[in-house]
């Protein structure tokens, strides 16, 4: 779930090499950008903003050992109408700064809360992949109060990581390894985006991997019955078809029948990385359900 010590970097040296790579990475997103700092409890967030300067804000929160610069195909398209976060992950490598564990549920909900208070954002739609999705959905059980909707993609928490994920992340490691224009295909063969990515987003990914310790995190515990039961806000899950963390039919069975409202749905001929893999038909999903989600919003202020 969380990391079980404050994570850091083996050297200065290490982090030094590893913020020019990933200021690199996040040239992939248009411009201009602002960046932000939010101090929490646990630390110190960083934050990247673009976008609009009207609409309700989107919040995103990427996967274990990624970065901002992962959501570079979402960021023109989510944009265009809406104020648009990317939060760095409090305990993986980047230019947050933990200073402080987080060590469960109810204080990864309070340093998230923490820093959408800080940004002075009353009402977000929470969009998270994979771990990032485990974060919306424990956002949306433990501290709710500022979240307009949540939509987790590949999420952790809804049923036990699999071994077959660790192999995933140990055959996607040693693909980039292999000549660069056999990657993409050998990324479609495995479901795994990341090896037909643009290069400047990878090479701050493997010196993470390398020098930021601890380099990995406990599995995220899978929520109970009453937790997922317990979401009152506007939820749209997606899958991936070929995900190597989920079961998707199965986990499709589960979110429908425990959450309220539910929006569910499996993204055929897509792995974990939905987003990189199908970006269009993903950010076609997210824009439409914040519109819906936004109505019902408008509705409900009217009628309260």
């Amino acid at each position: 779930m969380t990391r079980t010590s404050v994570g850091r970097f083996v050297s200065e040296e290490a982090r030094t090499k590893f913020l020019a790579a990933y200021d690199r990475a996040m040239g992939l997103w248009p411009g201009p950008r602002e960046e932000l700092d939010v101090e929490t409890a646990y630390g110190t967030v960083h934050v990247h903003r673009y976008g609009s300067r009207t609409g309700e804000p989107i919040v995103l929160l990427h996967g274990h050992a990624g970065h901002p610069s992962n959501w570079y195909p979402q960021v023109a398209a989510l944009g265009e109408n809406h104020p648009v976060y990317a939060i760095d992950t409090l305990d993986d490598p980047g230019r947050s700064v933990q200073r402080a564990v987080a060590t469960g549920s109810a204080q990864n909900a309070a340093w998230l809360g923490e820093v959408l208070a800080g940004l002075g954002l009353e009402r977000v739609h929470l969009v998270g992949l994979s771990y990032g999705g485990w974060l919306a959905l424990n956002q949306a059980i433990h501290a709710p109060e500022r979240l307009a909707s949540i939509a987790p993609l590949d999420p952790g928490g809804i049923e036990k990581v699999p071994a077959r994920f660790y192999a995933h992340m140990i055959g996607g490691l040693s693909g980039m390894l292999a000549p660069r224009r056999l990657r993409p295909a050998l990324g479609r063969l495995l479901a795994n985006p990341a090896l037909g990515s643009p290069p400047e987003m990878i090479a701050p990914l493997m010196l993470g991997m390398r020098t930021y310790k601890p380099n990995t995190r406990p599995a995220a515990r899978p929520f109970t019955d009453e937790e997922l039961g317990s979401i009152e806000l506007p939820v749209l899950v997606l899958l991936g078809s070929r995900s190597a963390l989920l079961r998707p039919r199965q986990v499709l069975r589960r979110v429908t029948a425990l959450i309220p409202g539910v929006r569910a749905e499996i993204v055929q001929r897509a792995g974990h990385g939905l987003n990189l893999e199908r970006p269009e038909l993903v950010n076609e999903h997210l824009l439409r359900f914040v519109a819906d989600a936004d109505k019902s919003g408008d509705v409900a202020q009217a009628t309260g």
